[in-house]
């Protein structure tokens, strides 16, 4: 009897050991996890001219310089945008998707777009990425220097389904206005209000796009028209009832011309995924990122403003994936650890 406690006792800590090994496996840098383990992932983007698509060829250019490492090879796939990239999250097509917050808190909970096919319980955060801000360009010659003074003016706000649209919705609803409030609107999409701007068709428009952005570079320089800020007590509310909005900031001489900040609001976009992705994946693509952040912030000027704590939370309304919570509470570990105490009597 004794000898066979002994031996049930040697088998649980040999499991036990095992266990410890496997797991350190997991972060420790060796060719044998390559060589055992190796895996294909896609991260879903956007159209190639905007700033989701050069967002998730960096993200994969950084995981594939240490495939070697880990095994996982990466793939930046061009899409529709957010809500494709949601709905094949979902259908397991894409591993990974770069979605604005609010598809994200749409797609959760089953809301707009993903009405029919109602909430999807699996969707899950990764990171928070750079800020998407609501946007109000408008003719300089219009005389609109605040958000009330589109009162009576001729505004495209956007084309059904958009993500501008949707925020001008919102505002509007905030505001207590109606399309009456306004002497006309159109719902062009993004492609065609500039040209509409220029040809005094319309006195302003908006956007929700990461900045700078060269179609509102090309605006501001070809119609002599100027950046609007989107501020006060009706979108300070507006923020506190959606949780993927926050108070945003379009930087000074961000486009030639503009050397003062644009006070506005707007989403973020964010990094998302499926529970079923294995914990480590996860962790392996954010070491990637903040090992290398330096080198990604400063890959394209709509990271410029990035600050590493916003990531972990900023816009974030699923759930946070195992891997995430893992890396960040290891991080933050690792920052008291590494903290540099004072000398002994100071």
């Amino acid at each position: 009897m004794i000898y066979k406690k002994s031996i049930v006792h040697r088998r649980n800590v040999l499991s036990s050991l095992v266990c410890s090994v496997l797991s350190l496996s997991v972060l420790a840098p060796t060719h044998g996890l390559a060589a055992n383990a190796k895996i294909n992932i896609t991260i879903g983007t956007g159209g190639a001219s905007g700033v989701y698509y050069p967002t998730g060829v960096k993200l994969c250019e950084l995981i594939n310089n240490k495939e070697g490492r880990h095994g996982i090879h990466c793939t930046a796939e061009s899409s529709a945008g957010s809500v494709a990239n949601a709905q094949h999250i979902r259908a397991g097509t894409y591993d990974f998707g770069i979605v604005q917050s609010d598809v994200q808190f749409y797609a959760l909970k089953g809301y707009g777009p993903f009405k029919q096919k109602g909430p999807d319980p699996k969707l899950r955060a990764v990171i928070s990425l750079h800020p998407e801000p609501f946007t109000l360009i408008a003719r300089a010659d219009a005389h609109i220097r605040s958000l009330d003074d589109l009162i009576g003016k001729r505004v495209n706000i956007g084309n059904p389904g958009s993500g501008q649209r949707t925020s001008m919705d919102l505002v509007m609803h905030a505001k207590g206005w109606t399309k009456d409030t306004f002497a006309s609107t159109t719902e062009l999409p993004s492609d065609a209000q500039s040209a509409a701007l220029c040809a005094h068709e319309i006195d302003a428009m908006v956007m929700t796009v990461g900045h700078p952005n060269s179609e509102i570079k090309k605006t501001l320089t070809t119609c002599d028209a100027v950046l609007v800020n989107v501020d006060g007590p009706a979108i300070e509310q507006l923020i506190k009832k959606y949780p993927y909005y926050s108070q945003m900031v379009i930087p000074g001489r961000a486009y030639p011309g503009s050397s003062l900040s644009t006070r506005t609001f707007g989403v973020s976009a964010t990094l998302v995924t499926s529970s079923d992705m294995p914990a480590r994946v996860v962790k392996e693509l954010l070491q990637a990122l903040f090992n290398n952040f330096t080198d990604f912030k400063f890959s394209h000027p709509a990271f410029f403003t990035l600050v590493p704590a916003d990531m972990k939370e900023k816009g974030l309304t699923a759930p946070l994936h195992k891997g995430s919570k893992d890396y960040f509470k290891r991080a933050a570990d690792l920052s008291k650890l590494l903290k540099i105490k004072p000398p002994p009597g100071k």
